[in-house]
């Protein structure tokens, strides 16, 4: 059997990332499934790291792979933040960049896919009540286009299993303060994505009663955990996950991305094998959570997010949807429609169906 390829250096933040290899990545290769089923693809991110790029041309060439991704949503990662200026509106800078590719993307010069059609990026929540000008500056930079904000809360015991980028505290969807913040999102008509872990959960329940007014997604389907203290526990998480997330699905203003499972977080660990996974092999593995998160929320509130490129260290854009079809076969078409690209639609108001 081949060996993997060498893994490249460890990319821009640290142990939570796994590395891209390209030429791990050619050693599997299947032709998409139904491909001209519509995709928004309502999760990606956009970079220009010293050691890791992954702009329009890379996303352009991900979408271009044999599905119908017919728009994406970008979501906050660190890009581009202004370099001077008062500290909370550098944010702004974000959403500048995301603004400028999706305007290349709406010339049409870039081929079908309307690119960062959406945007959310990052906003202190914790300035309570005083993140209402910059909400209104993320708004001005959008021009039509900026849809919510991404405050990662992710935080656990286990100091390996966070990530050194982001240190909120426990329980920071509790606190009054960060509580007052999200209260200026909705009189915006802006939106509130959730990343947490799967102990985290019944913290985004809780918030999501004390605002039912603010539309919440849950990202990366809560984040159940695989590694360091949760490793060698999949069962345990499991039923801790199914439980919280059955309770969360009570909440009529909670929607959830079904999908960034790969991270090494995760503890899949499909980027140790010799070869990439197949489509089935990451529908075997995904069928358990993919099927709660369809059955407690239903179709209407499920949306199936790529997560690139984070990842893309352990399959290809392709092999992705693939999987996703494979595991919606039972569903009608209306049920298909939502989870590919109608939820998205609705929820970040792209108008692209």
């Amino acid at each position: 059997m081949a060996k993997a390829p060498a893994a490249p250096p460890t990319p821009s933040g640290g142990s939570h990332y796994i590395p891209v290899r390209e030429d791990w990545l050619a050693l599997y290769d299947e032709p998409a499934l139904e491909p001209d089923l519509p995709i928004i693809d309502p999760h990606h991110h956009l970079w220009e790291r010293e050691d890791w790029t992954y702009m329009l041309p890379e996303l352009l060439e991900d979408c271009n792979s044999g599905h119908n991704i017919i728009g994406t949503v970008f979501v906050q990662c660190r890009s581009m933040h202004r370099a001077s200026g008062p500290e909370e509106m550098k944010a702004i800078g974000e959403t500048e960049f995301a603004n400028g590719v999706a305007a290349m993307s709406a010339s049409g010069g870039y081929g079908k896919t309307v690119a960062c059609a959406g945007i959310v990026s990052y906003a202190d929540m914790f300035l309570g009540e005083k993140v209402k000008p910059v909400l209104e500056a993320h708004i001005a930079a959008g021009n039509g286009r900026f849809r919510g904000i991404r405050h990662i809360v992710a935080w656990d015991p286990d100091p390996e299993a966070r990530n050194p980028a982001y240190q909120p505290g426990q329980h920071a969807l509790l606190n009054e303060t960060f509580q007052a913040g999200l209260r200026q999102l909705s009189p915006l008509n802006l939106t509130f994505e959730a990343w947490l872990y799967h102990p985290q959960i019944p913290d985004v329940a809780k918030m999501a009663r004390a605002i039912p007014e603010l539309n919440i997604v849950l990202n990366h389907i809560g984040g159940p955990l695989g590694i360091n203290a949760y490793a060698g526990k999949r069962d345990e998480v499991f039923a801790d996950w199914n439980k919280a997330i059955r309770e969360l699905a009570t909440c009529p203003n909670v929607t959830v991305k079904v999908g960034g499972m790969a991270m090494r977080l995760n503890g899949f660990d499909f980027h140790e094998k010799p070869r990439p996974p197949s489509a089935q092999a990451l529908a075997d593995a995904w069928k358990p959570y993919v099927d709660t998160c369809v059955e407690a929320f239903g179709a209407s509130r499920c949306m199936f997010e790529s997560n690139f490129p984070v990842d893309k260290g352990s399959y290809s854009y392709s092999a992705y949807w693939n999987a996703c079809k494979l595991l919606s076969k039972g569903a009608s078409a209306d049920e298909k429609r939502d989870l590919f690209a109608g939820t998205a639609n609705r929820f970040y108001r792209l108008g692209l169906m």
